[in-house]
């Protein structure tokens, strides 16, 4: 399969329409200042459609589990979202390009000191709604009662305002937040590490082994390193690259 066809798959309305979801401030922000889109995603989707010589169209999210519910009616072509089983039954991912964790954060006083003490009868974990960190941990907790909000930062408000045993989240955010609050902490440690990667509709396998190809060139370049330091995302890591060994096969780390 050629370039053309990985654009032909990528543009069906002649431009490329990437996804992005401003409710993660690591990946996406809008400049203060213009109110123009900025971070790791938006400069891997500009360099895109650069690649493909077609117009960007941004397609605004608050939230990743809202980039998902918009495949319904073929929002979007590409999309920036953390790797999951439950979203991989639509969505042909590449390798991830940037690494970050989740964790909780809970009153400064709170009883609950380690990330094990959450799942426990009793406490309630504020999360946004469809975010990789509600997927996973609908998946893994056993006792506690996971209260669901359609954002992360609405996710949050609960949290504050209901009197919620914690909020679960990208640790990065969650400490800026407690950097205005001292009667709140993020805990030590992660519940998961969160892996970020570019994404297609299911049905492009040209679509999708282009994309790999230039996720792993970008990290080996240092493209990815260097637009997570212009946009001030120092605790954000690059993921490890991967050979592609095959056509269709999964990446493996390298």
């Amino acid at each position: 399969m050629s370039s053309t066809d990985a654009a032909n798959e990528l543009t069906p309305t002649g431009k490329l329409r990437a996804a992005i979801n401003f409710g993660n401030p690591v990946l996406a922000q809008k400049d203060s200042g213009t109110g123009e889109p900025r971070g790791v995603s938006v400069d891997i989707a500009r360099e895109l459609a650069r690649r493909l010589e077609v117009a960007l169209e941004v397609v605004p999210f608050d939230a990743a589990g809202k980039v998902f519910d918009a495949l319904k009616s073929s929002a979007w072509d590409v999309a920036f979202l953390a790797i999951d089983p439950k979203r991989a039954i639509a969505i042909d991912f590449t390798a991830p390009y940037v690494i970050i964790e989740g964790s909780y954060m809970v009153r400064a006083d709170s009883p609950l000191r380690t990330i094990d003490d959450v799942d426990r009868p009793g406490v309630r974990i504020a999360v946004g709604n469809g975010s990789a960190y509600e997927l996973y941990l609908s998946r893994t907790i056993k006792h506690a009662e996971i209260v669901r909000a359609s954002t992360g930062n609405e996710a949050i408000d609960m949290f504050v305002r209901d009197g919620l045993e914690s909020v679960a989240g990208v640790k990065s955010p969650l400490r800026k937040f407690v950097e205005r609050r001292p009667d709140l902490r993020v805990m030590d440690g992660r519940f998961m590490l969160i892996e970020q990667a570019m994404g297609t509709p299911k049905g492009r396998p040209a679509a999708i082994r282009y994309l790999r190809a230039m996720i792993e060139e970008l990290k080996a370049s240092g493209f990815v390193a260097a637009a997570l330091e212009r946009s001030g995302q120092h605790d954000a890591l690059v993921a490890a690259c991967v050979r592609l060994e095959q056509e269709f096969g999964a990446p493996r780390r390298i």
